[in-house]
Parts: structure tokens; sequence; C-alpha cells
């Protein structure tokens, strides 16, 4: 018994003596950290409030996260608001996406759509499955594709391995494509054993020579891989209009290093533009040139600034003939995306897909061009109302890269940027990583795609139609400032086919 009371007296003295080190070791720390602050001069809140001043940063940096969760409404958050995110994460958990009590979407604010519902509605056993689209009819290899929602451009670097599993297998299973972003062709593309999109961004990342031109011999090799469908010729993206592509040192690890061919450890910045394309006709030789070499589909990638641009690249395929055309455009909203980006860009520069989309249908059909060129759109299509929206403005497919991240597991911590994602989406550091499994991840991926063409269906087939691409822009009302609904037909009529 005296053992046992003596041994506890000595734990209590270790423990005391512990407890004295501490509060002394926090005093020392107090006090240089005083003097610290006071000394330095670069921050004026910390100098003239040493201690207590540091506070205020360390609440600026915690403010978005308390905001995200405990201030911000459902329906006021940006780039996404709570209530969009909570729909892909169920319908990526494919759980339950009713909800109750009524809409907590306010239906009067200027710009809100809302779905023409029918008097007598499709019943289940009338509805069909969306129509597969052939795209590139005179390639070589034409590409038919069945799903209306695919993955847009991510790249091996710009997001980790397992993300890049994910969405492959997932994209596989879902029976959609998947875009590899500019950063080229990794394994892990091809393990996942998805149909793909190979994007070509003005680095050329996996198909340039060491001078930084196309290498045709590269390509050549590329579209012998039967996962590759098409090309996309990337000629600006949302978030960045105007600048290349950004990916910083941190997440250039050895092997994006490789499968880009560029220095390891060393920001790649891709060039403004492609150096070789200075206007239209030229966009139009390489766009020729990489159909002809790969024979198959080839398109672009662009954010629309004005229809000056349009008018400048329709007049230019109406002269060189149809066959010159890209077989598809996708379109870019001028709201950001998953990258890196100037925010003087990333606010300002390029036009919204509201605007860009019936844009592009409307000129494309005016010259003539609606059936030969496809229509991608893309830019927060994340819920079955945005991508139903794109359809009944003209578009043939939409492709999203954020939807599918908040399937992986995205919180929205806007830190895509770094190399310091904590979902593991988008950063290299293995210890991040280990919380996205793929094979998990996968199954969300599939489900949150299907669950989107489910409830895209369940639109169309309330609006009386019998699948996503019968909806068009009578379908569809759009509240004025009025707070009054117009048709989208009569906001944007339909352009009538060219005389012959």
């Amino acid at each position: 018994m005296s053992k046992a009371i003596e041994l506890l007296a000595n734990l209590m003295d270790l423990l005391a003596g512990i407890f004295v080190l501490t509060v002394l070791a926090m005093l020392v720390t107090i006090t240089w950290m005083y003097f610290a602050d006071r000394r330095q001069t670069k921050q004026a809140i910390r100098h003239n409030y040493p201690l207590v001043g540091r506070f205020r940063y360390m609440f600026e940096h915690m403010g978005g996260f308390f905001r995200q969760y405990f201030f911000a409404l459902d329906r006021e958050e940006m780039p996404f608001n709570r209530a969009e995110r909570s729909w892909a994460y169920r319908a990526a958990k494919n759980l339950d996406t009713t909800v109750a009590f009524g809409s907590t979407r306010n239906l009067n604010i200027p710009g809100t759509v809302i779905f023409v519902n029918c008097a007598f509605p499709t019943l289940e056993e009338d509805a069909t499955k969306a129509s597969s689209l052939i795209i590139g009819e005179g390639c070589l290899t034409p590409y038919q594709a069945s799903s209306i929602y695919n993955i847009s451009g991510m790249s091996f670097g710009s997001i980790s391995r397992p993300a890049v599993l994910a969405l492959s297998n997932g994209a596989r299973m879902a029976g959609c494509w998947m875009n590899t972003g500019e950063g080229g062709l990794s394994p892990y593309h091809l393990e996942g054993g998805a149909d793909l999109v190979y994007q070509i961004g003005t680095a050329k990342y996996g198909v340039r020579t060491a001078e930084g031109k196309l290498d045709d011999a590269r390509l050549k090799r590329l579209a012998e891989t039967d996962q590759v469908k098409m090309f996309e010729l990337k000629m600006s993206q949302g978030a960045k209009p105007g600048k290349g592509g950004i990916l910083p040192g941190s997440k250039v690890t050895e092997e994006v290093a490789q499968i880009r061919g560029i220095p390891m450890g060393k920001d790649s910045i891709s060039p403004n533009r492609h150096e070789e394309i200075t206007d239209n006709n030229e966009l139009i030789d390489m766009l020729n040139h990489i159909r002809e070499v790969t024979g198959k589909p080839v398109g672009i990638k662009t954010v629309i600034g004005s229809t000056q641009m349009l008018d400048e690249l329709c007049s230019t395929i109406a002269a060189r003939g149809l066959g010159s055309a890209p077989d598809f455009i996708t379109v870019d909203s001028a709201d950001g995306g998953s990258g890196a980006a100037p925010q003087s860009l990333i606010d300002y520069m390029g036009l919204p897909l509201r605007e860009s989309l019936p844009m592009l249908v409307d000129k494309l059909a005016e010259y003539g061009l609606k059936e030969r060129v496809k229509v991608i759109a893309s830019g927060k299509l994340i819920t079955p109302s945005g991508v139903a929206w794109a359809l009944c403005m003209g578009a043939n497919f939409v492709v999203s890269a954020r939807g599918f991240m908040f399937a992986l597991g995205c919180i929205q911590a806007m830190q895509c940027n770094k190399n310091t994602c904590p979902s593991g989406v988008a950063t290299h550091d293995e210890r991040l990583q280990q919380g996205l499994n793929p094979t998990d991840k996968a199954e969300r991926v599939k489900n949150y795609a299907l669950n989107m063409a489910h409830e895209v269906g369940v639109i169309a087939h309330s609006c009386g139609v019998k699948e996503p691409r019968e909806l068009i822009r009578k379908h569809a009302r759009v509240v004025e400032d009025n707070g009054l609904s117009v048709p989208l037909s009569e906001r944007y009529p339909e352009m009538p086919p060219p005389s012959s």
C-alpha cells in the first residue's frame, strides 16, 4: 500500500513538474511573440497590438469556414450555395434527393429560370432514355456519345492521382466521357477505362516537341489509343480568358513533370494562346490538321466575348465549307472554374454561360452550322435544373468539373490553387490523399452522373417530352425585372434555318 502511495506521489510530482515547465515555456513563447510583434514593421496591426493582433489574421483565415457552415443561408453562398452542394452530395451518395415543406429558392429574382409543366406529362412507360448523338460524322472514326452529362477538363497535376482514378472508373461505369484537361494523358486516365476527350492546351502538354510545337507522331500514337475518342483544342477557359493554364510548382511532381514534359518543381505556365494560331483561318487549319492526323472528331473550347468573334469564325467556316468546321464547340462560362486564375480575369473577363450559350447556338443556326457543329455547355451546371436549362437553350451536351469534384468529396475549401486541398482532390500531399479512396469515390461519381441523368429526365417528362434532348426554349421561362416571367423562346427567339 505504501509503495502505491509513493508511486502516486512521484507521479503527482512529475505531473506538477511538467505543468510548471509547460507554463514557463508558454510564458517564454508569449514574451518572445510580444517583442517579435513590437519589433516587426510589416504588419501594422501586430505591431500596434502585440499578441492580440494575431487573432485578426486567424479569424480572417477561419472566417470563410465559419460563414460556410454556420452563418450563410442555403441559397446565398458563392460560387455554389449549400442547396446546390447538398444536392450533389446526396446524388453522389445515392441518397434521397427529395425535400419537404416548400422551396427555399426565391422565384421573384430577375433571371430565375422556371420550367413549364405540361397538363398531360409523359408517363413512365412512354419515357425514353436520352438519345445518343454522333460527333464528327465526316471523320474516319466518329464518336457516338450517349451521355448528356460528362466530366469536364481537369488535368492530372491540377487534381490528384486518386481523383483521376475515381473519375475515370466512375465515368466508365456511368457511360459518360472524361476530358483529360490540358495536362496530358496519365496512366490513371487509362486505368479507369473511360472514354476520353484529349485536350490540347496552349502548351500542348503530351503532344509537344522540345520546342513546344505540335508533335504529329505523338498525336498519332494517342489517336491509336482506343479510349481517346475526341480531341479538344483549348483556346480559352472560364477561369482565365486570355491567359494560359497555371499549375504552381508545388504541384509539379516528378510524375507530373514527366507526363507534361516540363521541369519538376517549377511553375507550369501555359502561353496565352497557341502561338501558331493568329486568326480564324489558322485556327481552322489547325483543327483540320489534327483531324487529318488522328481521324477522330476535333473541336474547340472557348469563352465567348462578343457576337463579333462568332460572326468572324462562322463566316470563315462558311467560306471554306462545312467540312472545315469544328466537330464541336465547348462554350465555357466566364465565371471561373477549378483552376488557379488572377481575380481580375475570374471576376471580370468574358461572358457568362447564360448569355454566351444562346449567342453561340443562334449564330450557328444563322450560318447553317447547327447540325454540323455540336454544342457542349460548360460552367456551374451541377444540378438538374442547370443542365435542363442548357438543353432548352440548344446545347447538345453538358460538361462539369466542379460538380464531379463535389461527387469526389470536395468541400469548396477554395484551395484548388494550392497543394493543401483538405479533401485530397486537388493536392499531391500523400497524407491528404489518403482519405480519397478511388474505389469508393468511383461509385459516387457513377451515382452522381446517373442521378443527374434521371432527374433531368424527370424535368423533361414534366414538360411533356419523352426524353431530355427534346427540350427546347418554349419549355422554360425566365423571370424579368418586373417579377413576372416570359418564355425563353420570347427572350431568345429560335433562329430559322438559313434560306438555301
